[in-house]
């Protein structure tokens, strides 16, 4: 999961990829001024092209990644090649392996670009000077592992007691944005249907 130094972000690019993160923080928790001015100096910036990987399975996953703009998704890939995808990270949204980012195992997980993103990244040992230096920042961590976790919650409930006609239109209800920018194919894997059933539904609800 490397990230190249030589990347060519334009400075205006990074004002604006960070003002991002900081909007988003400043949702969850109250940042003073030299907290924020500090923050920029933790991380460091990273564009992906479209399929280009950020973590592949069995590397150890180095950073954190916050996206600025674009789309990633997670994934495994099981015994007949088949992508089973975990999640969509849109912009201001967090992403790894997070086993692996914390106990420098390998990574079970692939993290790949859908689409072109800007990111800004943390390596495990910015991140655990970061919750020291700036104690608001542990809290705004604790906040987003306690909302990851009802929406996976959330989701299985979904998954098990739901027919697939119904997670389709759970889908479509909670995350519309995804039918706007992601392919069918990848909603199929992410539903965890084939693309033949999710073109059935989509053709059954069209003539209602």
């Amino acid at each position: 999961m490397p990230v190249h130094s030589n990347t060519p972000l334009l400075h205006y690019s990074k004002i604006i990829m960070f003002n991002i993160l900081l909007q988003h923080i400043r949702e969850k928790v109250s940042l003073e001024p030299e907290e924020a001015g500090r923050l920029e100096t933790f991380f460091l910036p990273k564009e992906l092209a479209r399929k280009e990987f950020l973590l592949r399975e069995g590397e150890i996953c180095r950073y954190l990644a916050f996206v600025s703009n674009g789309i990633l998704k997670s994934f495994t890939r099981d015994e007949k090649g088949q992508d089973r995808i975990s999640l969509f990270a849109f912009e201001g949204w967090w992403i790894s392996d997070f086993n692996s980012f914390i106990n420098r195992e390998k990574a079970v997980l692939n993290i790949d670009a859908v689409e072109k993103c800007e990111l800004l990244l943390i390596s495990i040992e910015d991140y655990e000077r970061l919750t020291l230096e700036i104690p608001v920042m542990d809290r705004y961590f604790r906040i987003l592992y306690q909302n990851s976790l009802v929406t996976k919650d959330r989701r299985l409930m979904v998954s098990n007691k739901s027919t697939a006609e119904e997670k389709y239109l759970s889908l479509v209800r909670n995350n519309p944005e995804l039918f706007r920018r992601i392919p069918h194919s990848l909603i199929a894997s992410y539903l965890g249907l084939s693309p033949e059933t999710v073109s059935r539904i989509r053709k059954r609800l069209l003539l209602r």
